[in-house]
C-alpha cells in the first residue's frame, strides 16, 4: 500500500502571511511602536486606564503594561495595533467589530492602519473598555503565568483560525472562477461580450443570454425574453473546499442557496463540489433542491462524465448552437 501526504501548501501560505503580519499586529509591532513614544506619556495613560494591581503584577514579571493593555497614545501611533489586542483577547473580527459593541467603526484601524479624525474623541472610551477586558484576561490567567512568550502564543491561537478562514474564502473564490472559466470555454464561440464578471451571448433563437457571477448563488444563467425581463434558467452553487469532514455543512449551505434560487424562479439548480469520494445519495437527501451535482476537477480538466453532462446542459439550456 502506497502512503502519500499532500503538499503543505496552505502552511507555506500561512508562513508568508505571518511574516507580513508580524510587523503589523503581533508583539514585535507593539515593541516598535513604543520605541518611538515618550515613556512618561505612555505611563501616564496606563495609570489612568489600568488598575494599579494589574500594572504591579506585570512589573513583577518584568513586563510593561502596554503588553496587555491598550492606551490612546499607543493606538494613535500605530492604529494597526488594535488588531494585536483583539487577537490577544481572543476575539474574532466578526464578534469584535459589531454595531452592538460600538467598536464596528474602529475596524478601519486594523484594516487600513488609519485613525479617522471623527474617531479620535472616542479612542479613550475604546481603550477603557478594552482595558477592562485586559484586566479580566490577566486575572483569569494569573499574574504568575504571564510572560511575553505566552502573549505571543495567545495572539497566534486567535490568528490561526482567521488565516484559515481567509484561505477558505480565497479557495472558494478560485473555485467559482474555475467554473465560470469552464462555462466560458463551452459558450465562448457564441459570446458577443465578455468581462471578468459576465458573458453575454445570443442563442439560436436570437435571444440574449447572460451568464454572470452573483452573490447567492455563485453563478447564474438567464435568458432575456424582452427588454428588462428574464427567464431564470440555472443557478450554480460552487463549494470548493476539499475537506471531506465538512461536506455536510457545504451541502447544507448549497441547499439554502438553492431554496432561495427556486423561490426567485430558477428552474435548474446545480451544485459543484470538490470532495472525493462523493456520496450522491447523501447529497441528494441533504439537498433535494439541487438538480445536478458536478465534480469540480472534471470541470477544470474538461473531461469526464460530469464535464460532458455539464457541457451538454449548458449548451441546451442556454440555447446556443
Amino acid at each position: 500500500m502506497t502512503i502519500t501526504v499532500a503538499a503543505p501548501n496552505q502552511q507555506i501560505d500561512f508562513a508568508a502571511a505571518l511574516a507580513e503580519l508580524r510587523g503589523r499586529y503581533l508583539l514585535e509591532a507593539l515593541r516598535q511602536a513604543v520605541l518611538c513614544l515618550p515613556v512618561p506619556a505612555v505611563d501616564r495613560e496606563l495609570e489612568a486606564y489600568v488598575p494599579s494591581r494589574c500594572l504591579s503584577s506585570l512589573a513583577a514579571r518584568g513586563m510593561r503594561g502596554e503588553a496587555v493593555f491598550p492606551v490612546p497614545v499607543v493606538l494613535a501611533a500605530n492604529p494597526y495595533l488594535i488588531g494585536f489586542y483583539r487577537l490577544l483577547y481572543g476575539y474574532s473580527q466578526k464578534e469584535f467589530y459589531t454595531a452592538a459593541s460600538g467598536i464596528a467603526p474602529f475596524k478601519r484601524m486594523e484594516e487600513k492602519g488609519v485613525l479617522p479624525p471623527n474617531l479620535v474623541p472616542r479612542l479613550p472610551a475604546l481603550c477603557a473598555a478594552m482595558c477592562e477586558a485586559g484586566a479580566l484576561l490577566l486575572n483569569g490567567i494569573g499574574a504568575d503565568e504571564i510572560a511575553s512568550p505566552l502573549l505571543h502564543e495567545l495572539t497566534l491561537l486567535t490568528l490561526g483560525p482567521q488565516l484559515r478562514g481567509g484561505a477558505n474564502v480565497r479557495r472558494g473564490g478560485r473555485a467559482i472562477r474555475e467554473v465560470f472559466d469552464a462555462i466560458h470555454h463551452i459558450v465562448g464561440a457564441s459570446a458577443v461580450e465578455t468581462s471578468h464578471k459576465q458573458i453575454k451571448l445570443i442563442n439560436a433563437a436570437g435571444r440574449a443570454v447572460s451568464i454572470e457571477f452573483a452573490s447567492d448563488p455563485d453563478i447564474v444563467i438567464k435568458t432575456e425574453m424582452q427588454p428588462g425581463q428574464f427567464r431564470l434558467v440555472v443557478a450554480i452553487e460552487v463549494k470548493g473546499g476539499a475537506d471531506f469532514s465538512n461536506i455536510h455543512n457545504r451541502i447544507g449551505e448549497a441547499e439554502k442557496s438553492h431554496q432561495k434560487a427556486r423561490n426567485a424562479g430558477y428552474t435548474e439548480c446545480w451544485t459543484v463540489h470538490n470532495v472525493t469520494p462523493f456520496d450522491h445519495s447523501m447529497a441528494r437527501a441533504e439537498s433535494p433542491t439541487t438538480s445536478r451535482f458536478y465534480k469540480l476537477s472534471d470541470l477544470i480538466s474538461q473531461c469526464g462524465d460530469d464535464y460532458e453532462d455539464f457541457k451538454n446542459r449548458v449548451i441546451s439550456l442556454s440555447g446556443i448552437r
